[in-house]
């Protein structure tokens, strides 16, 4: 086992732990910080055309048009996004922006950390743990780091893909969300994103059901 694989596995054992479960289109269910995970290594496939051996939905993609995979570090650092995030619950911040905004970037440097131990532990180089702690951690989104941005563009993409319907319904329903809150935040999200991402998410609008879809396409 290489250094690489041996961190990916602990990343993911970390995300095993989570308690709430998600149920696949299959009738599966799985720890849904694993889902995510894997949604995120998917659009890190899809965003640079790389084939990545540990990417769940590589066989249903041609290979022979792909790229070499991007770095070690930015492929755990995807991998990392939400590491062990339901051990810091929303409701521990107060339910205001502010909160909101303290909230995940207080997840993003714990995350980050934890990533970063991990990677130490399977004994990757201290560059590469280093690397990792400041992708997860948001580190250089704003100046022009390319892995960063292809970061934000996964978990953007992440989130149109396989959240935001949940969102847009409050979350089973409960709670509708607002349709203008609603698409304000994909305005946002959309802001975020380079033109990869948007390309994707253009995709992904396209194809979107329900409210969730007619909210996406509005707002794009």
């Amino acid at each position: 086992t290489t250094p690489f694989a041996h961190a990916l596995s602990l990343i993911d054992a970390a995300h095993a732990d989570d308690p709430t479960l998600t149920t696949l289109a299959d009738g599966t269910t799985l720890p849904y910080e694993l889902h995510y995970a894997r949604q995120m290594t998917r659009y890190l496939a899809l965003h640079t055309g790389a084939v990545l051996a540990y990417d769940c939905h590589a066989s249903t993609r041609a290979t022979e048009t792909a790229t070499a995979p991007p770095s070690e570090a930015l492929q755990l650092a995807v991998r990392a996004q939400h590491l062990r995030r339901w051990e810091v619950p929303r409701s521990s911040y107060p339910p205001t922006r502010a909160g909101y905004l303290s909230w995940r970037t207080g997840q993003g440097k714990r995350a980050g950390a934890l990533a970063s131990s991990y990677c130490a532990t399977a004994g990757l180089a201290p560059a590469i743990c280093a690397r990792v702690q400041a992708l997860v951690g948001k580190e250089g989104l704003r100046t022009g780091d390319a892995e960063a941005q292809i970061l934000e563009d996964v978990a953007c993409l992440v989130f149109l893909d396989d959240q935001f319907a949940g969102f847009v319904a409050g979350g089973g329903g409960a709670v509708e969300v607002d349709e203008e809150k609603a698409v304000r935040i994909v305005r946002k999200t959309w802001a975020k994103m380079g033109g990869r991402g948007r390309e994707l998410a253009g995709g992904i609008a396209g194809v979107l059901e329900g409210k969730a879809g007619e909210v996406l396409a509005r707002a794009l």
